[in-house]
């Protein structure tokens, strides 16, 4: 029976996982797994990849992290979704030159599907992210999607975190080693093999041999166990995805009560696009671009450019990577999670929810009885889906554009970059909106509901005229869509900013009792 983990590399990925393990298993119960993290003082964390999905909710509730321990320690700002500008078209053409892709999904307490009635011009030329929830009126505003008195991780606008990596990953091993994960310092030179092609033993250049019945791989792009020492090959999906590199600059407010964006702003570039993030005390800006369509004089002029005099004498990080993700994600005793497995531009803030989603599936499918193939087997099949329904939806936000003002733009749009998969959505969407019976919750991060913003967004329209007569709600879902305005406009009264909120928590903690004064700690 296996019961000894052994975590190779710290990082958010190592963390998360470390932390959620231990917590599922029990590691200070007797009988229960015991849990080791060896991460090296001399590797640093990659620490840009600054936002979340609002699954980390879930992840770091069931961890033991309260919500005030976050936003303190890890800078935490509260995330409501992401607003892409001119993904459509190029500046100085055509409006809308924005959307939201929301956190909140789309509801009517009558139980009407608005979807429709929008896109038969029930709701005027409004674009869809404005109409069908108060939260993109309220985030526009500068409003935070909770109040001090909701509890920890509670709201009524859904929302998720930006936060400085770095910080994260130190509240993250608090809270492990609190549940009993075993944290060791040392540098691992050497990954040893078994007769069967299996992980033996790590060998750290101070602890020496270090075993275990199974191991994780989170060494980030070194992959050092599953792929320098297991080979497992990775797929790279540069065909598809064309952005290879990134560029990362911390950029301080220009006075201290500056308001705090609670999305991440999106703005399309001629050969990719910058990034924009608020912490409480500065934002983290950057720029991906492909290697292909621009060189890194240029992507560093954008950047700058994009920034402004805010940006003057400051060091700029660059970053090489490459799209894609290992098909066998599980070889023999070993598990690879986070850089190591995969990783995609971080458009979608993809990476963290990935290791969120092979934590859980590690805890369940953990090989109590020692049905390691079995357990592999199943792990692998569900992590290559999720990659390969990610990649459709990550190039869902490239391939509408209308942008042709670059070849970037115009290689984006061509069929052939396009993945069969993604060509056969768009076919179903002709005559439908997304739906819930295209997705697969097993594989799928992104909801129906996300799949309708991007697609929207960027200006796809399902033609329903074939069953317009099917329709016969008009009024109320006009109604509806005015209900909606209002609270929206109730929302940006009575909600605090964001700045506001992220200070009141900051000194409070969220929640009752603890709210009016308690010290949240």
């Amino acid at each position: 029976m296996s019961k000894r983990i052994l975590i190779v590399g710290g990082g958010t990925a190592g963390w998360l996982t470390a932390g959620y393990l231990a917590r599922t298993f029990g590691a200070q119960s007797p009988g229960g797994v015991e849990i080791t993290l060896v991460e090296s003082a001399e590797i640093g964390i990659l620490g840009v990849g600054e936002g979340t999905f609002p699954t980390i909710r879930k992840t770091l509730r069931r961890i033991g992290i309260d919500e005030a321990t976050l936003v303190r320690e890890a800078s935490a700002t509260f995330k409501q979704g992401a607003r892409f500008a001119h993904w459509r078209f190029e500046p100085g053409r055509g409006q809308p030159d924005h959307y939201l892709h929301s956190f909140q999904a789309s509801h009517d307490p009558s139980g009407l599907d608005l979807l429709p009635y929008w896109l038969l011009g029930a709701a005027g030329d409004q674009e869809w992210s404005q109409v069908n929830t108060p939260q993109k009126v309220t985030a526009d505003a500068g409003r935070a999607p909770k109040l001090i008195s909701h509890p920890d991780y509670v709201a009524p606008l859904n929302y998720a975190y930006h936060f400085d990596a770095a910080k994260l990953a130190v509240v993250l091993r608090k809270a492990a080693t609190g549940l009993g994960v075993r944290h060791v310092v040392d540098t691992v030179d050497e990954v040893l093999l078994a007769e069967d092609g299996a992980i033996a033993a790590v060998r750290g250049r101070a602890s020496g041999l270090m075993t275990a019945d199974l191991y994780v791989d989170c060494t980030g792009f070194r992959a050092q166990l599953i792929g320098q020492t297991l080979k497992s090959p990775y797929k790279s999906c540069r065909p598809v995805l064309f952005c290879d590199s990134a560029l990362a600059m911390q950029v301080p407010y220009d006075r201290p009560d500056a308001p705090i964006a609670s999305y991440t702003i999106s703005t399309a570039q001629e050969a990719g696009w910058t990034w924009d993030i608020g912490l409480d005390s500065r934002r983290g800006v950057g720029h991906v671009f492909s290697s292909d369509h621009t060189d890194l004089d240029a992507a560093e002029r954008v950047l700058r450019g994009y920034v402004g005099k805010a940006g003057d004498g400051l060091d700029i990080r660059h970053i090489k990577f490459e799209a894609g993700y290992r098909e066998i994600n599980w070889v023999k005793n070993c598990v690879a999670i986070g850089l190591s497995s995969g990783f995609f531009e971080p458009l979608e803030a993809t990476g963290i929810v990935f290791a969120e989603v092979a934590a859980v599936m590690l805890a369940t499918l953990f090989p109590w009885g020692g049905e390691m193939e079995t357990a592999a087997r199943q792990y692998n099949e569900l992590m290559r889906r999720r990659y390969e329904r990610t990649l459709d939806f990550i190039k869902l936000h490239y391939c509408l554009s209308e942008r042709r003002d670059t070849a970037f733009w115009r290689d984006n749009v061509a069929a052939s970059t396009i993945p069969d998969s993604l060509h056969d959505l768009l076919d179903r969407w002709r005559f439908r909106p997304p739906d819930a019976i295209d997705i697969d919750p097993n594989v799928d991060i992104f909801t129906e509901a996300s799949w309708q913003y991007v697609l929207y967004g960027m200006g796809y329209r399902s033609d329903l005229t074939p069953k317009a007569g099917v329709y016969r709600y008009f009024n109320e879902a006009r109604a509806a869509f005015a209900d909606i305005r209002k609270q929206a406009d109730y929302a940006c009264q009575n909600l605090p900013t964001h700045r506001d909120l992220v200070e009141l928590a900051q000194r409070r903690g969220f929640g009752g009792d603890k709210a009016e004064g308690g010290d949240a700690r």
